[in-house]
């Protein structure tokens, strides 16, 4: 499950790329049971034109990478700013996934989560790195 949690705005002497940015504020827990914990994040974002999100409740927008196989976690950033506006926004996304696995069979794990989100133009953000997170059997 996750939950995303949004604010908009900012001063009009702010200016940002029309190409979403994000930085990870935070990650936590840093250490979890296997199938159990969940694993919540706390990004940062700015937007130039504002349109980060959709209305379309099947859009993905918002993905978390597992590199160690390559899963992907997608989630819907809900639309920021009325259409047609074009407005610089930034703002904090809070999201989770729900639990984390270990993929090679031991008792402990390790991952580093990769994250990005696009916007309606089809621009993808920079991609960020989480802390480390163990996981324990």
């Amino acid at each position: 499950m996750a939950m995303i949690i949004g604010s908009t705005g900012c001063k009009k002497e702010e200016l940002f790329s029309n190409v979403p940015s994000i930085r990870l504020n935070s990650v936590s827990p840093t250490v979890v049971k296997e199938l159990e914990d969940p694993i919540f994040f706390d990004l940062e974002y700015t937007d130039g034109d504002g349109d980060l999100g959709e209305n379309d409740p099947d859009a993905k927008n918002l993905i978390v990478i597992d590199p160690r196989i390559n899963i992907k976690y997608e989630f819907r950033i809900q639309q920021l700013v009325p259409d047609p506006s074009n407005v610089p926004i930034k703002g904090t996304l809070v999201f989770s996934i729900p639990n984390a696995y270990i993929t090679d069979g031991s008792n402990q794990q390790q991952v580093n989560y990769q994250i990005y989100v696009k916007d309606r133009a089809g621009n993808q953000s920079n991609t960020v790195t989480s802390s480390t997170i163990t996981i324990n059997k």
